[in-house]
């Protein structure tokens, strides 16, 4: 596939019918890849990964090209707090490989602080820099907090909110909403969700359910994609350790879980991506090293 020219891709949103198609037809192009399985952590820097993950004396310039090598996707946890110049996201399109991802969570400004209401051109802004990733652009998520009795009064209400926003999304991207209000987690929105062919965030958190309770209760598939989040406990792993060097938590059950989980959406033929948070264990590479272990170990079972 060819790469896309020396500025990136989408550095011109005036143009909507030049840069911004490339950048959607390198999106479909790269995203068709049959049941493929892409494993990546929440941000690529963390304290204490220098020496245990990333090797000891290499400069943070160079962490994102090492990173590649290990992984084929990240989340990108920054965007949360602020879009990025298109600097920066040149500077992580050259330093990655062909075929490499970006997930990003939208801007919380846009989730948080506004719930999608007077947004639209913090929005597009935060999509045509995104867009300069061109084919290595993956989902952007939607990361909604826990939406008390003061902001909406049902899950009702909140998807009312949701509906119109998602269906004025653009067409070409890939797009995953998180809910932490587990009651909300119903037939209603996953339907909401798959009209739109949005993904529902399947998200490991002690707050919400089981992954294997999802699929009794309703499809929680509901795009052509599946994303997948090992949250864990921020509260409880903070009053233990802030530096991110080692496992402390063992996920060994739960992650046999998600290996089923995950061996059950490859198996209609839909493509996973799924990050870990250090917060989950401890050191999230060794989190996708641990999964990746136990998905072979019962692939060959």
């Amino acid at each position: 596939m060819a790469r896309p020219p020396p500025n990136g891709p989408g550095t011109n949103p005036g143009d909507p019918g030049g840069e911004r198609a490339r950048v959607l037809g390198y999106n479909r192009g790269i995203m068709s890849e049959p049941a493929a399985i892409r494993l990546g952590t929440s941000a690529f820097t963390a304290a204490g990964w220098e020496g245990a993950f990333y090797p000891a004396g290499l400069k943070p310039a160079d962490f994102l090209g090492y990173y590649a090598q290990q992984f084929d996707t990240v989340e990108v946890d920054s965007t949360f707090y602020r879009i990025p110049s298109p600097a920066t996201v040149r500077g992580w399109y050259a330093k990655t490989p062909p075929h490499f991802l970006f997930a990003a969570k939208v801007p919380q400004s846009i989730t948080h602080e506004n719930v999608l209401v007077n947004c639209a051109d913090e929005f597009r802004k935060f999509l045509v820099t995104m867009e300069i990733l061109g084919e290595k652009l993956g989902p952007l998520l939607f990361q909604f907090p826990y939406f008390n009795r003061a902001k909406f009064k049902s899950g009702g209400e909140f998807l009312a909110r949701l509906k119109p926003f998602l269906e004025a999304l653009p067409q070409g991207h890939r797009f995953a909403v998180e809910l932490r209000n587990k009651y909300w987690l119903d037939a209603r929105l996953a339907d909401t969700l798959r009209q739109r062919r949005v993904a529902l965030a399947l998200v490991d958190h002690p707050w919400l359910p089981r992954p294997a309770e999802l699929f009794k209760r309703f499809d929680p598939i509901t795009a052509d994609f599946a994303y997948i989040r090992w949250l864990g406990d921020r509260k409880g792993i903070e009053e233990r350790t802030k530096t991110w060097d080692k496992t402390i938590v063992d996920r060994g059950s739960e992650l046999r879980e998600w290996t089923s989980v995950v061996y059950k959406i490859n198996g209609r033929g839909v493509p996973v991506f799924a990050y870990a948070n250090n917060h989950y264990a401890g050191h999230a590479p060794a989190t996708l090293r641990l999964f990746q272990q136990l998905f072979e170990q019962s692939r060959l079972a």
